[in-house]
């Protein structure tokens, strides 16, 4: 019993050591025979032990900065990957918005061409000539056809944003 805590103390001693050889200082290792001592330890194989688990924590501490460089580049990838995808979903919502804007616009148009020409047949049928009321019929129907005009390009522009990366992906697979 007597024995446990010398062996206590030089294990502690050991790790105190490797702990020390860790933090960077460079203090030669103690001469150490392969002979046992008075106690009947081998202070040789000990040394040889601690060498070697001092191998393996250095190679688990190679292996952990290998890991989170890996980790880190795949965040930086991802959050890449992210931002991009935001900036498509932005880039989508303002075409929709465009879209939206020139629909209302021209349904607003239609509408008013509708009231316009029920007014004109109304007149036409009593017999009544209404110069003013044809003049507001083109005019609606000119601004009808702007309306149009509008939304067309602004379908046909949310069209070719959609087409142009696949194009693009199309044209560089057919260069490889």
């Amino acid at each position: 019993m007597s024995e446990f805590p010398q062996l206590e103390m030089r294990i502690t001693t050991a790790l105190e050591r490797i702990k020390t050889g860790l933090d960077g200082l460079s203090v030669p290792p103690p001469l150490i025979t392969s002979q046992p001592d008075s106690d009947g330890v081998d202070a040789g194989a000990l040394a040889a032990q601690v060498a070697e688990l001092g191998a393996k924590l250095d190679e688990e501490q190679t292996a952990n900065a290998q890991l989170e460089e890996r980790v880190k580049l795949l965040k930086d990838r991802q959050d890449g990957k992210l931002a991009k995808l935001e900036s498509n979903v932005d880039a989508g919502r303002a075409r929709s918005a465009r879209m939206d804007r020139e629909l209302q616009r021209l349904r607003q148009m239609n509408a008013e061409l509708r009231d316009i020409n029920v007014q004109l047949r109304e007149a036409v049928s009593d017999g009544v000539s209404e110069p003013h009321l044809v003049n507001k019929a083109m005019l609606a129907e000119l601004e009808a056809l702007r309306a149009t005009r509008a939304a067309d390009a602004a379908e046909m522009d949310a069209i070719l944003q959609e087409l142009t990366p696949i194009i693009e992906r199309e044209a560089a697979d057919a260069t490889n």
